[in-house]
């Protein structure tokens, strides 16, 4: 009987599937094609509208739930055609037109997730725009449009906030690639952004992760120098590497860890992080001796990336003076308190470091200690996560 079921039956279920599969794709291409001819639809309808109103040569073609809003800049009209005729099709919004000033004006009045202008333009050039839509709305991703022989000063752009750089003259393809690129580099940027928030965690949220925003469990002690300290019922304790030393540090390639024996001193270097060629010493929070390391965490160091406390701890201390010691850090509104006051001065340094060379650089990203020079970078390690 099951012989015959699994005859009759089974060629039903696998014709169905592929049939289901077969329908499903059909809807999509014609859901595709519905799209592009929408997308060809605004293009003819843009040739007739005028919005001179807003801007003497701008031209402006809008789809229905766009990938991302482009204004283009390029005193060459052809160019600007090229711009709209491919970018819209593939699903983007876009205004163009012809001058500086007038995107200056635009920015200004409407939302853009980039701006794509010419570097060589009579009255305003591509870095001045570069520089003042960073200076304006940092928000606003700049791409610089060269030829080969400005290619240095396209670079020389990127010092000043923009983006990256096409060049002329580009393929239907290439200009598709690259804005699709563009768009992943500022998404994942974006996903990247840090609130200048703290959330104590509940015992619920233990394993949980706060990406946007920095996060300390309930009942966990914090050192001023950013390691984390948790007690437990043996009377010894965990150590490990908070969540503001993590997110703002961004890639861990390794751990040095301490030796099992070693005796400390609470203030003492206990446990280094390497990232690439850089290494960052982190103090210990309480004095005694290292009795435990996390054998996981050293085979995987990326174990951080889902969580720094909990099971994620360096080492563990059987500490020597914790009466005298635990006192001196910081727990529930205290290191809330500690976070948000560095928090703060890690703006501030970031903002005095950079602000020659970034545009927007008080912005807080996971990473963002990772993305400074060897100089800073070693100056950031030693003011917040020094003894």
């Amino acid at each position: 009987m099951l012989k015959i079921l699994l005859t009759v039956i089974l060629p039903s279920i696998i014709l169905f599937f592929f049939l289901n599969l077969a329908a499903r794709e059909m809807f999509l291409r014609l859901q595709e094609k519905k799209r592009r001819a929408e997308r060809e639809e605004a293009l003819a309808e843009s040739l007739r509208l005028d919005f001179t109103r807003e801007s003497k040569t701008l031209k402006r073609v809008e789809v229905q739930d766009p990938e991302a809003r482009i204004l283009c800049v390029d005193d060459e009209e052809v160019i600007l055609n090229i711009f709209r005729k491919i970018l819209v099709l593939d699903g983007y919004s876009v205004d163009t037109v012809e001058t500086g000033q007038e995107a200056l004006g635009l920015i200004q009045t409407h939302d853009y997730d980039f701006v794509f202008t010419d570097l060589k333009m009579p009255a305003m050039s591509g870095t001045d725009v570069a520089k003042s839509v960073k200076h304006l709305r940092p928000d606003i991703d700049v791409v610089i449009i060269t030829g080969f022989a400005t290619v240095e000063s396209a670079v020389e752009c990127m010092k000043h906030g923009a983006m990256d750089y096409v060049e002329k003259p580009f393929s239907e393809n290439e200009l598709r690639a690259f804005a699709k690129h563009a768009l992943i580099k500022r998404r994942d940027r974006i996903q990247k952004q840090l609130k200048p928030r703290v959330h104590v965690m509940g015992p619920e949220e233990a394993d949980r992760s706060f990406g946007g925003e920095f996060s300390i469990p309930g009942g966990v002690l914090i050192s001023s120098g950013h390691c984390w300290a948790s007690l437990t019922e043996d009377g010894t304790a965990r150590i490990g590497l908070d969540d503001f030393a993590k997110k703002l540090f961004g890639r861990v390639d390794s751990i040095e860890f301490p030796n099992i024996g070693m005796k400390i001193k609470a203030g003492q270097p206990l446990f280094s992080v390497n990232q690439s060629h850089r290494r960052a010493q982190f103090h210990a929070p309480l004095s005694g001796k290292v009795v435990k390391i996390n054998e996981e965490l050293r085979e995987n160091s990326a174990m951080l990336e889902e969580m720094p406390y909990g099971n994620n701890w360096i080492c563990v201390i059987d500490g020597d003076d914790l009466d005298a010691e635990l006192p001196q850090l910081k727990i529930g509104k205290s290191a809330v308190a500690l976070f948000q006051e560095d928090l703060d001065r890690f703006q501030a340094y970031v903002q005095k470091a950079s602000e020659s060379e970034v545009a927007d650089p008080a912005t807080l990203c996971i990473g963002a200690i990772e993305k400074l020079d060897d100089a800073r970078w070693e100056t950031a390690v030693k003011e917040f996560f020094g003894p």
